[in-house]
Order: C-alpha cells, then structure tokens, then sequence
C-alpha cells in the first residue's frame, strides 16, 4: 500500500496524465475461485482502501481518481452481465457524494477478461463457445477494453491458431454482430434492471461485513478475504462435481467416444533452449555493463525504503542498471518476506 501510494505521488508531482497508476484487479480475485459479487466487492473495498491512503497522504482527490483503473474477470453466472454497472454506479455515488470529486474522477474505467477458470481440459474446443458469450456480455457492460482468451489455455500456453481465434472473437463481434454497435444495448430490460439493483445491494452488504473486521486491512489480518474466496471456491468445485452446475461435454453430454475423441495431436508452445539461452546471456550482459553503479543504486534504494521515502522514484532510476532480481533482493534485505498466515 505503501509503494502504490508512493507510484500515485510520483504521478502527481510530474503530471503524469497518459498512464494508469494501478490497475485495481479483481481478474486473480475470480481466477481464484470468488463469484462475481466478491469479486466486485473485493475490488472496490481495495480501491477505495487506496482512496483513503493517498488522502491520507495529502494528495487531492482529482490529481490522482482519474489515474485509477479496474480489471474484471467475466465468466457464465448471470451477476457478471452487471458488474461492469454496478461498479460504474457505486464509484460514482462515492466519488460524488463522500470526496466531492470532479466528473471525470467519477468515472470508472475498466478492463475485463474473459474466465480463465471457466474453460475445461474436457472438448476445450467448446472454450470458444464460452469465451463468445462472456466477450459479448462484457462489450454489452461497456468495458473499455477486453482480452479474450484461447480454447487451449487449459492444457497449454496458447498456440498461434487459438490466439487468432480468440482475437476474432472480439472483431466478430466489433466488425460484424449488429446489435454490438449500439452502446448499452440491455439497459432498461428487467433482468438487467433487476440484476444490477441486487448485485449492488449484495456487494454493499458485503462492505459492511468487510467494514465490521476493521476495513481492508484488518479484514486482511483476519484472513477474511482468504476464507471467502477458499469457501466459494470449494462451492463452485462441489457444483460441477456432483453435477448441479451442468457444464456440457465435462459433467454433462459427454462424448461416449471421449478416449478416441481425444487422441489428437496437439501443439505445445513453449521456449526453445536457444530463447532460455539468450535470456540469460542478456541479463549477464547487463550485469556485466552496469557492475560498478549497480551496487550504489541499490544502496540508495534500501536507504530509500529505511527513511521512508518515495520508493518508486528511486525505482525509475534503479532500473536502468539494476536487473529486477537485484531490486526484489534489495528489498527483502530491508523490507523482509511476505509468509502467509496459517
């Protein structure tokens, strides 16, 4: 928290205007098992934990609200066709009326992703069937950008084939599919109306059981979030098990010729010997031209982080000649290792 307050600082004392701060993400959040409504519940208490944090730091709140962004994941459950609506709403109405932030600082912007979790080992050709819909309901909530994935990532880092039948997914539905060119098509329709009103009144729920152990923070020390996403996980798990969450060709309408469907070639995408080479013959070489400011640039950052300075204005520099693994081993030096609490 510390560090993301000093990146925002930095922002602001250079006027930083082109680039985001933070991407506030709730993708990782879902990925690990959380539906929709804590996904978005989650991700807006940390943002607006942030909020606080640079307030409490001196800074204005429109020098650095419109620097902020949010990533969603979007996967089958109905709650995902609005969580683009209900953060837009419940982030404006606070901007609005807790910070007396300018318009533009109310306005929520968002990146999505389509479910990394939702696609299945069993017939992954069926992906893109899902990473269709959940591409389609994402433009619907107007996101402002989309990353759609590959059928194949399941069982392997993408192949060029599957990367270009993800990326046509989203020119389909941009370049060809009508209903698309108009903004906001579903607004106005019940289910939409209905879902948006439950799904904020269900996510401000959620603030108060987040607000009642002591904000983020000590929600945090609690292991409260943690618990929360381990439970919906096993949830989620025990659905598809047992069948009551039907997911067609793994738990229902399976191939009866899956063991001879399956034997097919498939295209594994990984590093040659000569890439993992070349990397680290790089990395040497610039250890090897940068050998004598190196160490006095990590110095100067561990100083940084001991007298409570701005650390990522030290960072700009360092990483002109110091490697990443040099700065995160600087940092534990002085700042120690995150160990999770058991």
């Amino acid at each position: 928290l510390k560090v993301m307050g000093d990146i925002a600082q930095y922002f602001v004392q250079h006027d930083v205007q082109n680039f985001y701060s933070v991407s506030i993400s709730g993708y990782h959040i879902a990925e690990a098992g959380a539906n929709p409504i804590t996904q978005l519940a989650l991700t807006l208490s940390n943002g607006f934990t942030y909020v606080e944090s640079y307030l409490a730091r001196g800074m204005n709140i429109d020098d650095f609200a419109p620097n902020l962004s949010f990533f969603f994941s979007y996967g089958m459950d109905p709650e995902y066709s609005v969580i683009g609506r209900v953060a837009r709403r419940i982030w404006a109405t606070v901007m609005r009326e807790k910070y007396g932030a300018s318009e533009r600082s109310q306005k929520l912007k968002f990146h999505s992703q389509t479910s990394g979790r939702s696609l299945h080992a069993q017939e992954y050709s069926f992906n893109d069937i899902r990473t269709t819909l959940q591409a389609l309901i994402s433009t619907y909530d107007n996101t402002n950008s989309l990353h759609t994935n590959a059928y194949d990532e399941a069982i392997t880092t993408p192949t060029e084939e599957s990367v270009r039948r993800a990326m046509a997914i989203q020119l389909i539905i941009n370049k060809e599919w009508g209903l698309a060119k108009n903004e906001n098509p579903n607004q106005g329709s019940f289910v939409v109306e209905e879902l948006t009103d439950l799904v904020e009144e269900a996510v401000l729920a959620e603030f108060d059981r987040i607000g009642e152990r002591g904000g983020v923070l000590g929600a945090m020390e609690l292991g409260y979030q943690r618990g929360l996403i381990q439970e919906e996980s096993l949830y989620y798990e025990t659905l598809k098990h047992d069948g009551a969450l039907p997911i067609v060709g793994v738990n229902t309408f399976r191939n009866p010729n899956a063991e001879e469907w399956e034997e097919t070639t498939l295209e594994l995408m990984r590093g040659t010997e000569e890439e993992k080479q070349g990397a680290l013959d790089a990395l040497e070489r610039f250890h090897e031209t940068h050998e004598a400011a190196a160490p006095a640039m990590l110095e100067r950052l561990r100083e940084a982080v001991r007298r409570n300075d701005n650390v990522f204005e030290v960072l700009m520099d360092a990483v002109r000649v110091c490697s990443l693994g040099q700065i995160t081993q600087a940092l534990f030096e002085v700042g120690g290792k995150y160990r999770r609490n058991m």
